[in-house]
């Protein structure tokens, strides 16, 4: 049976009209669903915060506990008119959260986190979510059910905080679970290791469970409600007319999601690109009747004429540059201090060369740590290490950069006239995106002569 697998966000469930809309998008659909869901807003950040104070002082955990109930039972009064459904639902929510409570507990006693119990109690947002949605369904007549990653099987590679699903492992499994005409309910953000150790898919990671789903069960489409009109030519909190992105291909729309769009996690694309099995995007303020998307992305490849689709930026970034005499052609020194970097779990998000410096591109939050190492490292032939903030990174993304001459001539040139000094390039590393670095306070400043050079009214064609 063919399905459709539907996510949503945390923030469809905070008030009684964000669940209207909910609902009116799950009966709008002709086919089975499963459904997808995150944490309630706000959820994974005060579980992850709770943890210094718990270590601390074991009243926190009873403080942190009714904070969850008294979330949860807010939604649950306004969503559920029944009051003896009302105190089921609360009921079994509070079993959940006593489970919770033994793990806290036991973080208490330890005076640490394990890398497992922090991937286990962060995931309990979602567990709430799915437990709390599956209840709101049944109260308004569907047939639904929860379904739990550690039930169907979604299992992972096992790397804590950051782990990747193993469709060749999970898919028999969620094939069985998902059976029949019925809506299932599961949690997105974790999966489970082959040792039945609960390991989270990174930071936003539900758009990336409800693609692995969809995989496993080569759903038609994924379908994304989001809070956002899909994808646009820039940022509407910078640009005050983009342009809407009616069609993109996965690379297109990874290398939006990598360079800074925040509308979904870069790693959303991985699992679908091989059955090619489209993302449709929605937004939930404005459900069409047809159900025609606002952004689908797919494999097929549509060329705009003026090249570039989108420009997006980055403040979340860091350069460490090493620098000493031929670093860049002599063996071994990039293998040697990605090796290091590597080992302490640090993602380098990029590496440009020369003949005398090396620059490594990090978050920001990954900056002192990776200087740390990198220095008592003590790489051969690096005469100086030297930490970079105050950086932005600017990317322009679509399909044909690489094709057609002068696209990145016309970028540079759009910077370069607002008098903007460009610190470091990088071109044809992607097939389809260029970006550049340059210091932070002029980053809105180039995005916008970015955007006016391709997407001028005489440029607004094709789209």
């Amino acid at each position: 049976m063919k399905r459709i697998v539907v996510k949503f966000g945390g923030s469809n469930l905070k008030s009684r009209t964000d669940i209207s809309k909910l609902l009116k998008v799950i009966k709008s659909y002709d086919v089975p669903i499963v459904i997808v869901i995150s944490a309630l807003f706000g959820i994974t950040d005060l579980l992850s915060k709770s943890f210094e104070k718990i270590k601390k002082d074991e009243k926190a955990i009873n403080s942190l506990l009714k904070t969850l109930l008294d979330k949860h039972r807010k939604i649950v009064i306004f969503a559920i008119d029944d009051k003896n459904s009302q105190d089921k639902v609360m009921d079994s929510i509070a079993e959940r959260l006593n489970i919770l409570g033994k793990y806290l507990l036991g973080t208490h006693y330890l005076g640490e986190v394990p890398d497992f119990v922090s991937d286990l109690v962060l995931s309990y947002g979602e567990r709430l979510s799915s437990y709390l949605l599956n209840a709101i369904l049944q109260s308004n007549g569907f047939d639904s059910e929860e379904l739990l990653p550690e039930d169907i099987g979604l299992f992972t590679d096992g790397v804590f905080r950051n782990a990747t699903v193993d469709f060749e492992r999970s898919a028999s499994g969620i094939k069985a679970a998902i059976k029949g005409s019925k809506i299932y309910v599961i949690p997105g953000f974790y999966g489970i290791s082959k040792e039945s150790k609960i390991t989270l898919l990174g930071r936003g990671g539900s758009d990336y469970s409800a693609a692995a789903i969809a995989r496993c069960i080569n759903a038609v489409s994924v379908d994304l409600w989001k809070n956002v009109p899909g994808f646009m030519s820039a940022d509407p909190k910078i640009i005050a007319d983009p342009v809407q992105l009616k069609n993109l291909t996965y690379k297109e729309a990874a290398e939006l999601s990598y360079f800074g769009a925040r509308i979904l996690h870069p790693r959303t694309f991985e699992p679908l690109m091989e059955k090619n099995i489209p993302i449709r995007i929605y937004d939930i303020n404005d459900i069409p009747e047809d159900l025609t998307p606002l952004t689908i992305i797919q494999k097929k490849r549509y060329i705009r004429e003026g090249i570039v689709k989108s420009v997006t930026h980055s403040e979340d970034v860091g350069i460490i540059k090493l620098r000493g005499p031929g670093v860049g052609i002599k063996p071994g020194i990039i293998a040697e201090a990605a090796s290091a970097l590597n080992n302490a779990g640090i993602n380098i998000k990029s590496i440009i060369t020369s003949q005398t410096t090396i620059n490594f591109l990090f978050s920001r939050e990954d900056l002192e740590k990776s200087y740390d190492i990198l220095i008592k490292k003590k790489i051969s032939f690096v005469d100086n290490t030297a930490v970079y903030k105050g950086i932005a990174l600017v990317a322009v993304v679509g399909e044909g950069m690489l094709e057609m001459p002068g696209i990145a001539a016309r970028v540079f040139k759009a910077v370069s006239d607002c008098n903007i000094n460009i610190q470091i390039i990088s071109a044809g590393a992607s097939s389809v995106a260029t970006y550049f670095i340059i210091e932070k306070k002029s980053c809105m400043k180039a995005i916008k002569a970015i955007h006016k050079e391709f997407f001028s009214e005489d440029n607004r064609r094709n789209q």
